[in-house]
């Protein structure tokens, strides 16, 4: 939902919450009769990530807190050196949202930076940041001098330079993934040597890391660019699910835009019929631009609707009420750019211990659109899968990562699902991945790598074609597989 104001949305959304009955927020759907309950709590030696199916067993899981410097990098080689001689992986990560195990190591030593240093230069528009830092803390930095993040992803838990190694992307408008606003970073790799990595300093390394998954070495520290913050305001535009690929076309010919994004409505009496499509343009008034800021206890009531959607067609029904009727009566106000993006995954967070949130993401190019809704509305209602949400954003072609998602300009389709903890709703998600992956791939689209790993390997060397060459490259510099993880473990190292 886009921000609302936040008296309004308390009185509006107060009214929506005592309508719906008590019974919404009832405990959700029972553990299927007969099936394997998968559990939260990982055993002792293991790490897990975000969806909690990736239960891995590690040698250690240390945290690091050394700011960048010499003291990080002897560290780190060390860490290496001791990999080399015990015969085992070691992997850095921050906050570890992947969710099939692409950032653990497995048998081997799982690294978490955690650091506060940024510095600015306002005049260039660049942060230099350490690895370990979240997006949460540059906001922070960046916003009492103007600035913000050029690009991330929609929430703030996330670690920069792990945005970079997925080369995520976010509402930012027209722009590319990430790693299109990084000027530089420092590396170690697996033969121990620190090096520098730019697009005129070993570019062919540049590349191979945005979006390599933390395969090619240990990034320590990097050169960002920022925007100027700004007083935004959204207009609202509710259409035809079909229609939505030439409204965002609209939008992004808006010469000021600065922010877009997409819902469709999950009932399933109209499900991917209906599309809203929000962009931001900056206010008139830019004289004064208040501090960023969260939700705060508007996440509760956030919360509430959103999770009420389990198993209740109504309450999907009434959430696209108040996001397409409500909100843009009511949210038509003045938000920050940086307010729009400083919120934590935890706001709309699943408490359920019987079930897990599952994200999968898809990109289409935007005259496929049409192909990419049919496709959905066949195979995701065959499932039992509950899908809550739908985000739609524009990503600007990327032609520098070598397993770039968007070698065109692509809609990319962010899903999530309320998966049961059972054995049998995982291979029920499998069966349903795999038949969205094979359809995509068919009209000329891919599928993001972060998510759980059901695809074929034979549908990541279809989806991303240089993935052959990358796996080369990466044997080439790392012949001892120093850094793995369950991306190279279950595909790559297969091509």
């Amino acid at each position: 939902m886009g921000r609302l104001s936040r008296r309004a949305l308390l009185l509006g959304s107060g009214a929506i919450v005592g309508w719906l009955s008590a019974k919404a927020f009832a405990p959700t759907l029972a553990d299927l009769t007969g099936t394997r309950s998968l559990q939260h709590e990982p055993a002792a030696g293991t790490l897990n990530d975000a969806s909690f199916l990736s239960e891995t067993p590690v040698s250690a899981h240390v945290i690091v807190t050394e700011d960048p410097g010499e003291v990080l990098v002897d560290i780190l080689r060390s860490e290496m050196r001791e990999a080399a001689s015990e015969g085992r992986s070691v992997n850095i990560g921050a906050a570890r949202h992947s969710m099939g195990g692409q950032a653990i190591p497995r048998g081997g030593r799982a690294l978490t930076l955690q650091s506060s240093f940024i510095e600015v230069d306002s005049a260039a528009r660049t942060y230099r940041v350490q690895a370990g830092v979240r997006w949460h803390q540059v906001i922070a930095a960046l916003d009492p001098l103007g600035l913000s993040p050029k690009v991330m992803q929609s929430n703030n838990d996330f670690g920069v330079a792990a945005t970079f190694c997925v080369n995520a992307h976010g509402w930012p408008a027209p722009l590319g993934p990430m790693g299109s606003t990084v000027r530089s970073f420092e590396m170690l790799l697996p033969t121990g040597d620190h090096v520098t990595c730019s697009r005129d300093e070993n570019p062919d390394l540049f590349t191979r890391t945005m979006g390599g998954y933390g395969l090619t070495g240990l990034i320590t520290e990097m050169v960002v660019d920022a925007a100027p913050n700004a007083n935004l305001v959204p207009t609202f535009t509710e259409m035809p699910a079909v229609d939505f690929a030439a409204g965002l076309a609209t939008a992004l010919a808006k010469p000021d835009l600065n922010m877009v994004y997409g819902r469709l409505n999950v009932d399933r009496a109209r499900f991917f019929e209906d599309a809203l499509l929000i962009d931001y343009v900056p206010d008139d008034d830019q004289e004064e631009i208040s501090e960023a800021s969260t939700s705060g206890p508007l996440s509760k009531i956030s919360r509430h609707i959103f999770r009420g959607q389990l198993g209740r067609e109504r309450i999907k029904r009434a959430r696209w009420w108040v996001e397409t009727a409500l909100g843009p009566k009511v949210g038509g106000g003045v938000v920050t750019r940086n307010s729009l993006i400083n919120e934590p995954v935890v706001t709309l967070d699943d408490r359920d211990p019987a079930r897990t949130d599952i994200l999968h993401e898809y990109f289409v190019a935007p005259d496929r659109f049409g192909e990419f809704l049919t496709l959905c509305q066949t195979v995701i209602p065959a499932s039992y899968q509950e899908l809550l949400n739908v985000t739609l954003r524009y990503v600007a072609s990327d032609t520098e990562s070598w397993l770039s998602y968007a070698p065109q300009p692509r809609i990319a389709a962010v899903m999530l699902f309320s998966q049961e903890m059972t054995a049998r709703a995982e291979a029920d998600m499998a069966r349903m991945t795999r038949a969205l992956i094979d359809g995509i791939i068919a009209i000329g689209g891919t599928y993001y790598l972060p998510y759980r790993p059901h695809a074929t390997v034979g549908q990541l060397r279809r989806g991303y074609p240089r993935a052959v060459e990358f796996a080369v490259e990466k044997r080439a510099q790392d012949p001892a597989g120093r850094l793995r993880n369950n991306l190279w473990d279950s595909y790559l190292r297969h091509l």
